[in-house]
């Protein structure tokens, strides 16, 4: 029998899933971790990877309750979002990054037709997302990106 030992793999590959169906992303490439930079993708999210270089996701566990028998697991899932474009227009570029952030974190409300979108289908008690850190560039055009987080609560 296979012990379970982290949430993290199926988590990060859920939110995955989530958010390539979100019809809000549609047009939005989306992630797996880090991958050279392709100036022909105009707006995408990176799941598990931030341009700072930190971890991919940051977790920590504790015993629930006495008889250690199972545990709590938090954890955050580094993202980054980007859009840029070849003209000088950054407020149009702040604009659409918070709009696809703003899509992510629809993403993972519960809805009728997801409602185990804020439990990222199962695998963890719930997600939301958490913190963001804004960047603004010039070169070869506008690009504005969004580090954020999504935060998790899982029992193991």
């Amino acid at each position: 029998m296979a012990v379970t030992t982290s949430r993290v793999p199926a988590a990060v590959d859920a939110l995955l899933t989530i958010l390539r169906a979100a019809p809000a992303l549609t047009g939005i490439r989306i992630v797996d971790g880090p991958e050279a930079v392709n100036l022909t993708d105009r707006d995408r999210i990176h799941i598990g990877w931030q341009p700072s270089g930190g971890s991919a996701v940051s977790l920590q566990q504790s015993f629930n309750a006495a008889g250690a028998r199972t545990r709590d697991e938090a954890f955050t899932i580094s993202c980054y979002a980007e859009s840029r474009s070849g003209d000088k227009d950054m407020a149009v570029r702040r604009a659409k990054v918070f709009e696809i952030v703003g899509a992510v974190e629809t993403a993972l409300r519960a809805t009728n037709e997801a409602p185990e979108a804020p439990t990222l289908n199962g695998t963890v008690l719930w997600a939301h997302l958490t913190a963001g850190d804004l960047s603004q560039l010039q070169s070869e055009g506008a690009n504005a990106g969004l580090n954020f987080t999504v935060t998790c609560q899982a029992r193991i």
